[in-house]
């Protein structure tokens, strides 16, 4: 395998240096794919097909001018696997180009006719550019500064004035200190950009402390490490929210992010004469501060704001309505009558939280919902993570699917699903539960990119609506709310003395329209959703407002996606970055 690896790839470098499409193009397949972020289009970027995908190598090669292709010591070898579906060689390599270095993969499968190894994908990733690499490792900071500075400031007081910002303005600032604003913050801090973090609540962690009593992450601890700190082993599975919190806390700590909390953006104005925002921050006691970074970075979450339908009759209901961002327990309703709107993942982890209090619970369905068992289902999306470390090398291969590889390999994974998930699927399906996997069968993960909900990770609400414990109400059964709960169309009543909105929240464009004002949201157009290049809309790329950038995901995604937004605001200010492909 590895001198078929090496074969291959000598013949790559010396195709691509030719910068010949038809000597690139007869080393892959007709059906080939490549992925590239960064390295060669400044981008999240993919092209099908062979002529597709040589003819953008090639063009792409004139500046970048790729070199030095190797398969490198101290990273996965070249190894049999199958992915998505076909057994294939599987290889990283690593490469330099002008500005910088980074690392792909290449997948390789014999050609029927001739047997001749070829590619039928390959990925090309920008990891570092030259000059600033991250400060870790052999590249920590020496502490010259601090370390036995008799007389002059201990490391102590130079965090302290680090993160006064008395004398200085940040270059970048992140609004949000969650697992997104985290993660970038730390991977700008290891390659030198001066960063401040601003979080609305009292403690960083907050975010995730405030919500429901009974939250837990309903991913493998594994795989949601944040970049440069893993959670020590001794975590559990899946993490519970304060202890989550707690962590983030220690982690802003031990990566010295520079965070001011109590403090939330009030409004943020570009100015062109000067390349800089202006951005006013409420720091609670500490009244207005306002800071002029050169880039702002959006950290916030999908689920900032609730999202409160117009629903028919609810202002005239007598009990508590609540969204689910306002639900901690089920406690204070103990014996008594719920209906939650909803039937995602939040609206079943509440379901459960009551019905556990002895409360008569009742959920309303008003539309199809994938629904997915957190373990074995849900858990055959980590399987690469599952192949062992490096981690990094598992975050290559994940990084590498373009699109159409990606929502092919959930469609295989969906199907396992399906068999795994059977009795329970049909469990729910016989008592009207309306049931989906997605509307091209790439189930819950696609319904996260595409909308940010839609599913329920499963954790033990589904056997209970099969039972009865839980009620199941289709929506359309209701013609309106009343004083004393739901009014269904055949003049019935389900009585509540509390409804929970389970309804989802409004998008990141929410923030930067009460910060910004409509004339940047229309600007911008969809902040996450997938666009038509089957890339998530505006998030860690560049947007068309200018020095403006979005992360947002998972702790997974933050780890991930941080690293390529926090190179492209450094190659910003290196002036380095260059165009995007027309």
């Amino acid at each position: 395998m590895r001198i078929a690896s090496e074969t291959w790839l000598a013949d790559f470098e010396a195709a691509l240096s030719s910068r010949d499409a038809g000597r690139i193009g007869a080393l892959f397949h007709d059906d080939c794919h490549w992925r590239d972020v960064m390295a060669f289009t400044w981008d999240f970027s993919s092209e099908r097909g062979r002529a597709d995908v040589a003819g953008g190598l090639a063009a792409a090669q004139e500046t970048t001018r790729a070199e030095g292709l190797h398969l490198p010591a101290g990273r996965k070898a070249p190894r049999q696997v199958k992915r998505v579906g076909r057994d294939c060689i599987e290889a990283i390599f690593e490469f330099k180009t002008a500005i910088g270095s980074g690392s792909g993969i290449f997948r390789l499968i014999p050609e029927a006719e001739t047997g001749a190894m070829k590619a039928w994908h390959v990925s090309t990733i920008l990891e570092e550019l030259e000059g600033h690499p991250e400060r870790i490792g052999k590249n920590r900071p020496t502490g010259a500064a601090y370390s036995r500075n008799f007389g002059g400031d201990n490391w102590l007081e130079v965090r302290q004035k680090a993160v006064a910002y008395a004398d200085r303005e940040p270059t970048v600032l992140v609004i949000g200190a969650a697992q997104a604003g985290l993660s970038v913050a730390a991977r700008l801090g290891a390659i030198g950009v001066d960063t401040l973090v601003a979080e609305r609540w009292p403690r960083i962690g907050d975010s995730w402390r405030r919500r429901y009593h009974s939250l837990a992450l309903h991913n493998s601890t594994h795989i949601n490490h944040l970049p440069f700190m893993e959670f020590p082993p001794t975590y559990p599975t899946y993490i519970p929210k304060d202890m989550l919190g707690n962590w983030f806390e220690m982690y802003a700590e031990a990566m010295e992010i520079n965070c001011w909390t109590n403090s939330e953006l009030v409004s943020a104005r570009w100015d062109e004469d000067s390349g800089r925002w202006e951005a006013v921050l409420n720091r609670g006691e500490d009244g207005l501060r306002t800071v002029r970074p050169r880039h702002i970075i959006l950290a916030n979450g999908t689920s900032s704001y609730p999202k409160v339908p117009d629903l028919p009759g609810l202002s005239d209901f007598e009990g508590e309505v609540i969204h689910a961002e306002g639900f901690d327990t089920g406690a204070k309703w103990a014996g008594k009558r719920a209906l939650i709107i909803g039937t995602g993942t939040s609206a079943n982890d509440i379901a459960l939280d009551l019905h556990s209090f002895g409360v008569n619970t009742t959920m309303v369905q008003r539309g199809s919902t994938t629904v997915v068992s957190i373990n074995p289902s849900a858990r055959l999306n980590e399987a690469i993570y599952n192949e062992g470390p490096p981690m990094a090398d598992n975050d290559l291969i994940a990084t590498s699917a373009s699109p159409a590889l990606q929502a092919d390999a959930y469609r295989l994974v969906v199907k396992r699903m399906l068999e795994l998930d059977h009795d329970m699927i049909e469990g729910l399906k016989r008592i009207g539960f309306k049931f989906d996997i997605g509307h091209d069968e790439t189930g819950h993960q696609m319904k996260y990119y595409r909308r940010g909900g839609g599913y329920n990770l499963d954790a033990g609400s589904s056997e209970l609506l099969i039972k009865g414990e839980i009620g199941l109400l289709d929506y359309d059964r209701i013609e309106s709310f009343s004083p004393e709960g739901a009014r269904l169309k055949d003049g019935s009543t389900v009585p509540a003395d509390v409804i929970v909105l389970a309804t989802g929240y409004l998008g990141q464009s929410e923030l930067v329209r009460r910060t910004m004002g409509q004339a940047v949201v229309d600007r911008l157009g969809p902040v996450w959703g997938l666009g038509e290049d089957g890339e998530l809309n505006n998030i860690c790329r560049r947007t068309p407002q200018k020095n403006l950038w979005f992360i947002a995901g998972g702790l997974s995604h933050a780890r991930i996606r941080s690293r390529y937004l926090a190179l492209q605001i450094l190659a910003t200010e290196l002036g380095l970055l260059g165009p995007l492909r027309p």
